[in-house]
This record gives C-alpha cells, structure tokens and sequence, in this order.
C-alpha cells in the first residue's frame, strides 16, 4: 500500500557519472535500518539478472555516447540517456497545476450548488470529478521527487498544500515513497511503500490462518475495496510506520489532520452533512480506488521482476519490474502519464508531462513491459511471485498453487519408498 518519503539532499540525479538515483532514493536507502549494507545501485554491470527480458535491454541517446548496438546495453546506461529530460519547465509545470486545480474547485463548487436540485446530479459531477483528483495526486506526486519546478522548497509548499485535498499527510507520503523507490523489486526489503506479496515457497510454509489472512489481502474486492478507504482514511492519519524518525513526520501528518479538519467543518457549517457525503466522500473515495488500482498495475504483472539482495540490482528493478501501462489518451492525462512507470522509476526528477517525450524518442520502451489497458485486468488475479519460473502466479483459485518442483517430488517420492521398505521390514 502506498506510503510516503524523505527530507533529501540537493544532489541531483541522473547525471552522467553519478549512480542514477536521486536525493530521496538515495536518502532512504541510506537510513534504511534494516539493512546497512553499501548503495548497489552504482552505474554498473548488474550483479544479477532479471527476469523476463534481457538485462541489457536498454538504448543510449547518440547525443550521449557514440552509436552502438543498442541490444547490447545495459539498464544502467539509461541513467546518461534520460539526464536531458528532467529539467522541468515553468511555464508548462504552472499551466499543469492550473487545468488540473481549476476545474476541481469548479466541478466542486457546481455540484455543491446543485445539491439543493438534484442529490442525482450532485453524486454524478462528484463522481467525475474524481478524475481531476487522481491528477492533483499525481502533481502532488512529482511534487515530492522534486520535479515539478527547480526549486525544491515551491514543490514542498505546492506537495503540502495538494496534500489536504487528497488525504496524503506530504512529508509522510514522501519519505516512503523513497523508500519504495530505493526497494522495489527486492525480496529481502519488502514491506515499504509497497503490496504485501508473498513467495510461493513462503505461501506454502505458512499455516492455513496465515494463508487465508493472505488470500483475503490479495482478494481484489478487498484490495480495492476496503485498503484505499483504510489508506487515505485512517493510515494517512498517523505516521505509524515513521514512529522513530523524528518530529517532521509527526508535523507533517498533524498540520495536515487539521487543515482537513478545518476544510470539513467549514463544508459541514456552509453547506450541511450532504455536502460531505454526496460531494466530498464520493469523489475522494472514487480517487482512492482508482490510484490504489493504478499503483498496483505498476509493479504488480505478471512478467515483473523480483529479486533476492545478492541479486538485486536499482536499474534492472526500474527497467524490468516497473510496467508500461499503455493507456487511452484521456487516461494517460487524468493519471499524470504515470503509466510511463519504468521510465518514472529509472529517472524519478523526469517532469510528468516530459514522459511521453522519453518513450517517443525511444522506441524500445514503448514495448518493454507493455500492458494494456485490457490486459491489466488480469493482474488482478496475481498473487504469489513463483522464483522459479521468475513470474507472479495467478488462479481462479487463489488456494491452489502451482506445481512443486521436480527436486522437490523426487525427493518425497525417495521418502515414501524409504518408509515403505523400512514397514516392509
């Protein structure tokens, strides 16, 4: 489930000759208590492979490095190539922020008024107006990597504020999501920013309880039912998972309780109890559902990547574990291009509106790790990341798991024959 993210240093990234990672990924993964170990996302080889595509599916710009055979490089090299991209622009970033923050308040304001008219009507403009939610989201989004504008402290500012329309405490939600940026992909560092998965060896050693505790998570009704409405609703409200960490997160989660409580009471004295619930719950709780929805289509496909520490690579986790879910035009502008999820994980200080111009000046990303707005409907049967065959296992029973291995029925069936012999006797 999405959590949030860190104070960062200034260093910028993507720079050629730097690690590829920027101020917050890098910060995370150093106060990362649960694993102390040097950074291994450096602009190297790999020290694993990944799953599904070759490791060295990558393409370098001829601006960047002289010409070569673009099958032959490797994923780390996309950290030169997308450098030229991630300086925002302002005047595109302050017309974004515009369309996008003033129809919300309009379609507010129209469907508060048209209450008193029709409840129909009202729930209907409410419902749409979702859409314009998910975007401020997303804005708020790249607010906290730090690429909407060039200065760091306008994007905290603007991220603060969007924060008390879309339930997301900003200082909270952007110290995990660095986490999640300085993890993804890697077994041993679950738990952060992330879905809770499972391997199949680790479905198999749990008991029936903690398989059926599994199960009922992984249960779409449940996991885009109930957990966005947990999510943004009550998780939000508290800092839990940063208890430790200091005073700014605690700040960061009361100063935007507050705000939101102001804003409520305010509708509720002008407007009355239906305003809160055929404007306000509707849109925001519609929002939730799809942003859950989106989050979990990013990471959560059948051909992803995931790997043990030993294995694990940033670059390979970015490029192979992240999806391209290729949307319909209008989607791709409600969800701020965030379907471009590779190319946002192997350059985070990419402005969201710049993505589109990444993968249409580089062919070979438009189809890697492609999914369609159709296909994606059955990652919601994915459950279990079988290591294996390197690719998440799905069932219209989710009980029913897929075959043990060889080894592993060899040597049962050496077991039972030793039993046998031994009653024989």
């Amino acid at each position: 489930m999405p959590h949030p993210l860190l104070q960062p240093p200034d260093d910028q990234d993507m720079l050629p000759g730097n690690d590829g990672l920027d101020g917050d990924v890098r910060s995370a993964r150093r106060d990362d208590e649960r694993r102390s170990a040097a950074w291994p996302g450096q602009a190297h080889a790999p020290r694993g492979p990944s799953a599904g595509v070759s490791p060295d599916a990558g393409i370098l710009s001829s601006a960047t490095v002289p010409a070569q055979d673009s099958t032959h490089l490797r994923a780390s090299d996309w950290t030169r190539t997308l450098a030229r991209y991630r300086q925002p622009l302002p005047s595109r970033s302050v017309f974004e922020l515009a369309v996008t923050l003033v129809p919300f308040v309009a379609i507010w304001a129209v469907a508060w008024w048209i209450l008193s008219i029709s409840t129909v009507l009202a729930l209907v403009l409410a419902l749409a107006n979702a859409a314009f939610l998910v975007r401020l989201f997303m804005i708020q989004h790249d607010c906290g990597h730090g690429s909407l504008f060039r200065g760091r402290r306008l994007c905290d500012w603007i991220g603060r504020g969007l924060g008390v329309l879309t339930l997301t405490p900003y200082d909270v939600w952007r110290r995990t999501h660095a986490i999640h940026h300085a993890s993804t992909g890697n077994l041993d560092r679950r738990g952060v920013g992330d879905i809770p998965i499972l391997t199949v060896t680790e479905y198999r050693q749990k008991r029936w309880l903690g398989r059926a505790l599994y199960r009922l998570i992984r249960n779409p009704v449940f996991l885009f039912g109930v957990v966005p409405f947990y999510t943004f609703f009550l998780q939000n409200r508290l800092p839990v998972h940063l208890m430790r960490s200091g005073w700014r997160y605690w700040l960061s989660a009361m100063a935007t309780n507050a705000a939101i409580g102001l804003f409520l009471g305010v509708i509720v004295w002008l407007g009355g109890w239906d305003v809160l619930l055929f404007v306000f719950l509707p849109t925001t709780l519609l929002a939730a559902v799809a942003g859950m929805w989106f989050f979990y289509v990013q990471h959560q496909f059948e051909e992803t990547s995931w790997q043990h520490e030993d294995a694990w690579n940033v670059q390979e986790a970015a490029l192979h574990g992240s999806s391209h879910y290729d949307l319909p035009r209008m989607l791709r502008w409600i969800t701020g291009n965030i379907g471009v999820h590779h190319v946002h994980h192997l350059a985070s200080r990419i402005p969201f509106y710049r993505l589109p111009e990444v993968i249409a000046d580089h062919a070979i990303l438009v189809e890697t790790r492609r999914i369609t707005l159709w296909q994606s409907f059955r990652c919601a049967r994915l459950h279990l990341w079988d290591e294996k065959h390197r690719k998440f296992f799905h069932s219209r029973r989710p009980g029913r798991l897929p075959p043990e291995p060889s080894g592993t029925r060899l040597r049962s069936r050496q077991l039972l024959l030793v039993v046998n012999a031994s009653a024989l006797r």
